[in-house]
């Protein structure tokens, strides 16, 4: 596992913040890290600004939200 930067921590920690907003109460222990491991796995491969990471997250998102309305 790479060693992640203490910015890009903080970069990812307020992209899951900012994304997890637009779920219900926040999300769910599951959602938010449906999308924690997104964030991760991007931050890893060198994508660390905000840009990157959120369209990481928003991508996860509807992801999520595309799952929750099949059933």
């Amino acid at each position: 596992m790479k060693k992640l930067s203490e910015r890009t921590k903080a970069n990812m920690d307020v992209v899951l913040e900012e994304t997890c907003r637009q779920l219900p109460h926040g999300g769910d222990h599951d959602s938010r890290r449906f999308i924690a491991e997104r964030l991760i796995k991007a931050a890893e491969a060198g994508h660390s600004t905000l840009g990157e990471l959120g369209i990481v997250a928003r991508r996860a998102l509807a992801e999520l939200t595309g799952k929750s309305g099949q059933g």
